[in-house]
């Protein structure tokens, strides 16, 4: 039997009890032996839960119990969830967790804690909720060098655009709708800043181009900036306005990470995912280009992916090859001055100034335009740096990445 402890009775938390619990038949066929909850962490009182014997509030109990080979970790932040993960590896119990700023900020430290220890640190839910990524990366695309990895990473975000494009509602209203619908946090700072996204871009960064990619050098720009205006300028070309978050390959080796919002043309794929669903787009030299697409978040979902990895354990019964990569340094990234695009440009300001600024540019048209403003996307490439030099002294509006 493999014993499983839960840090955490959350959202995720109670859906990996749930998972554990409602499918522990099928779970015992597919690993060949029975998984069960022997402990839950948590300091609140839980007195009418099922799994009422379960709880306990010291994690010392879980640390010193050899029965206990699995922890499972969704505390979530980056301190007292170190610190329990930290104590679990080192006293030899596998831990799976869906805490992406955990695995973003301190993954490699970790995976090689695990390591030396003999025991996996598994986190197949950290970056896409129950959309299959980590295991794919990292085994069924292992032969391939990657050139790129780009995606719709946070639901949050994606919900917002969606409103805003389908249904015509401002930022502001978009927003108030999520919350309501429990798809933004009270404080959705994380989300609508793009620091959620940026999390789960370096993860998959780190997998794919076997560096370590530092979240706090990753260039990161949300969605607060983005207007109904771009939103229709953005229909009217025929594009939808999305916050991805992108790594790629330089021709030298450097890997250039970002999150910002791009304008993405109809007919890609990207352009298709709406709502609350994420999707993450990967590009191999053998394979070619991959899309991974479901729910990005939520309970069960989450849970699902969670609940796969400690089956993972049971199955292999540890043996599996061990997920790490390498430290980075100052050669790893390159900035993201140092990658070319098309952009779309909205300025306070006639058409014929703009062209005089940028050069040649595709002009733009909406239904109630403000008097003097012009939009357009530029039909020259060119660092962002280098567009913002072209536009000085002029009033700027919107900047946005064109997807290429």
């Amino acid at each position: 039997m493999v014993k499983v402890a839960i840090l955490g009775y959350g959202t995720v938390g109670s859906g990996v009890a749930q998972v554990l619990c409602q499918n522990k038949d099928a779970i015992a066929r597919s690993v060949g032996d029975e998984v069960q909850v022997k402990y839950i962490l948590d300091v609140r009182d839980f007195d009418q839960s099922p799994y009422g014997g379960t709880f306990v509030k010291d994690f010392s109990v879980i640390e010193e119990d050899p029965e206990v080979s699995v922890v499972v970790e969704t505390i979530g932040g980056a301190t007292v969830a170190l610190n329990f993960t930290q104590r679990a590896l080192s006293a030899g119990k596998h831990v799976v967790t869906s805490n992406k700023e955990l695995v973003a900020c301190h993954g490699l430290e970790l995976t090689r804690l695990a390591q030396e220890k003999g025991v996996c640190y598994l986190f197949e839910a950290s970056v896409g909720g129950g959309i299959p990524i980590i295991r794919p990366l990292t085994m069924c695309l292992a032969a391939n060098q990657m050139e790129e990895v780009c995606g719709i990473l946070n639901g949050t975000t994606n919900y917002i655009l969606t409103r805003m494009i389908g249904a015509g509602l401002s930022f502001e209203a978009a927003l108030k709708e999520a919350q309501e619908n429990g798809y933004a946090e009270r404080d959705p700072s994380a989300d609508i800043l793009g620091y959620d996204a940026c999390r789960k871009i370096c993860i998959l960064a780190d997998l794919s181009f076997g560096k370590n990619v530092d979240p706090q050098l990753v260039p990161t720009e949300g969605i607060t900036g983005i207007t109904l205006a771009d939103v229709d300028y953005a229909d009217g070309a025929g594009k939808k306005i999305k916050l991805l978050g992108r790594a790629l390959r330089q021709p030298d080796g450097r890997v250039c990470a970002y999150v910002a919002p791009h304008l993405v043309d109809g007919s890609h794929p990207l352009a298709g995912v709406e709502d609350v669903f994420n999707a993450v787009l990967v590009k191999g030299d053998a394979v070619g280009e991959v899309m991974f697409y479901g729910p990005g978040a939520g309970k069960l979902p989450t849970a699902s992916a969670v609940v796969a990895d400690v089956m993972d354990i049971a199955r292999s019964k540890g043996a599996r090859p061990p997920i790490t990569w390498e430290q980075g340094d100052d050669q790893t990234l390159c900035g993201t001055d140092e990658l070319a695009s098309r952009f779309y440009v909205r300025v306070q300001a006639g058409a014929d100034a703009l062209r005089t600024h940028v050069g040649e540019i595709k002009l733009l048209a909406r239904g109630g335009a403000a008097a003097g403003e012009t939009a357009g996307i530029t039909e020259q490439a060119m660092t962002e740096q280098q567009l913002r030099s072209k536009l000085e002294g002029m009033e700027v509006l919107s900047l946005i990445r064109v997807l290429n």
